[in-house]
């Protein structure tokens, strides 16, 4: 017995290390105020943004009774999001980030009431509920490259990829609690209050980006002209690691993106019930991983991890195919939206660490494009292929691609793979 008592205070020490070691690093918001303000007013706007975007459709829906027209949501959010995230990025690049923010967030704000007074409308119209949505779109491509920009001037280089996973954690956590929210208040409050409960959000944002310090562009910083949008693209010419970081999760989205084809799985599955366990699955996994990211910070081989991590993302999509259970199914799609989580902090940190301060915000923009419009992309190559060919071969095929291009990859591009954060210059 006094053998046993006396290994007792052993073990329990080092099991909290472990743990400590794998838990999500909260360095960035301890060390730094501005980033735990940038950090706050992120996450209160993408839970604001969600409540939009869950009552946005459920309107256009109830008014109209047509899926298509729930459908054209979708396009008339993608343009302003494909065409002016690099605009966004290069005017990131020539203003003070901070004003830009207050900017954006107060037009957004401004949409948001014009929906909540829309929804007042004994007779709301349909047509302005589209302007809307395509000016919130609009206002979150011009200021998002500002946001994402900000944390390698609020953060120190060795606590980017922490910072890049605590950016990722708000995201899932709102993907997870955003649509949830937002339906138990259309249920409750309404369509107004809903909308007015966003309009009230950017308040919080407001208020921390206020706080946050000025951020003045340096006296060699180019005018945002159109020049300058072009200058962020051509940047990437020569730059290998830069664009391997862009190619990899085109490849990623393009050929392994299936969520188009949730319906038909989940009528093979068990129907309606199961379609909501599909779409929350991916951000699970994500969260998990976000949540156990703290070992991100020990490892300098990023180009290599991403490779890996992309690897995983298309394994678990194959399976995903091949599943004819429920439980497999979730699990594989949990491992995709976990590895989808790992690539994104390592990405980001490449960029924020390869990209010189001059051009974070154009390579931001031109990440938000390349975000934005892969999924998209991805969901019409699933959607036709499983029309010409089924469903299950679809999925598995895109997984079969991705690892075919990750292949390519480091063959026509093995800089991606060496890269060290350690040696961060392209």
């Amino acid at each position: 017995m006094e053998k046993a008592d006396e290994t007792k205070p052993d073990v329990a020490p080092g099991l909290l290390a472990r743990v400590r070691r794998i838990s999500v690093d909260i360095s960035p918001l301890k060390n730094s105020p501005d980033y735990r303000r940038l950090w706050s007013a992120s996450l209160v706007s993408y839970l604001g943004s969600f409540l939009t975007a869950v009552a946005v459709p459920y309107q256009v829906y109830e008014l109209t009774g047509s899926t298509a027209a729930v459908g054209l949501i979708g396009l008339v959010e993608l343009f302003p999001l494909l065409l002016l995230s690099l605009v966004g990025g290069a005017i990131a690049d020539a203003v003070d980030r901070r004003k830009l923010l207050l900017i954006t967030e107060s037009l957004t704000a401004a949409s948001s009431l014009g929906l909540a007074y829309n929804a007042s409308l004994d007779d709301p119209h349909v047509w302005l509920l589209f302007v809307l949505a395509g000016a919130n779109a609009a206002m979150y491509a011009l200021g998002t490259p500002a946001f994402r920009s900000l944390t390698p001037l609020f953060v120190k280089t060795d606590d980017l990829s922490a910072a890049a996973a605590l950016s990722g954690m708000s995201r899932t956590l709102s993907a997870v609690a955003g649509p949830a929210v937002a339906g138990v208040l259309l249920a409750t409050v309404g369509l107004t209050r809903t909308y007015l409960f966003d309009a009230v959000s950017f308040l919080a944002i407001l208020v921390a980006v206020f706080r946050m310090r000025p951020v003045p562009v340096s006296s060699d910083e180019d005018r945002f002209t159109f020049k300058s949008i072009l200058d962020g693209v051509r940047f990437l010419r020569g730059r290998p690691v830069l664009q391997g970081s862009f190619i990899v999760d085109i490849i990623a989205m393009v050929f392994g993106m299936a969520t188009a084809l949730f319906p038909a799985v989940a009528a093979e599955l068990g129907g309606p019930q199961v379609l909501g366990l599909l779409y929350s699955a991916p951000y699970a996994g994500a969260l998990v991983a976000s949540l156990t990211s703290g070992w991100t910070a020990r490892v300098h081989r990023h180009g290599l991890i991403v490779y890996l991590a992309v690897a995983g993302w298309a394994i678990s999509l194959i399976v995903f195919g091949m599943s004819n259970t429920l439980w497999l199914t979730l699990s594989a799609l949990a491992g995709a939206g976990a590895s989808d989580m790992i690539s994104a902090i390592f990405r980001s940190t490449i960029l924020q660490t390869a990209a010189p301060p001059n051009m974070i915000g154009r390579l931001s923009g031109l990440e938000l494009a390349v975000v934005t419009s892969g999924p998209s992309i991805g969901d019409i190559e699933a959607g036709l292929l499983a029309a010409a060919t089924s469903v299950r071969f679809a999925i598995v095929a895109g997984g079969v691609a991705c690892l075919a291009g990750i292949a390519l990859m480091t063959v026509f591009l093995p800089q991606f793979a060496l890269y060290d954060s350690r040696d961060p210059t392209p």
